[in-house]
């Protein structure tokens, strides 16, 4: 334990309880769409490593 000292006001949860309670938020909330960097600024090692990324099927 970190801080033996630290009083919450709430009970500590499981990974696992905490898993089904993001689930269930996303579900109400929906697909949230985050904007992603337009990359207009990367090095040629960063966009080589991108193009492996993409040639391998992935997407970064």
């Amino acid at each position: 334990m970190a801080f033996k000292t630290l009083k919450t006001r709430r009970e500590a949860i499981s990974l696992a309880a905490l898993g089904e309670a993001i689930a269930e938020r996303r579900l109400v909330v929906g697909p949230i769409i985050v904007p992603r960097n337009s990359g207009n600024r990367r090095t040629a090692a960063k966009q080589d490593m991108l193009d492996r990324i993409a040639k391998l099927g992935g997407d970064w």
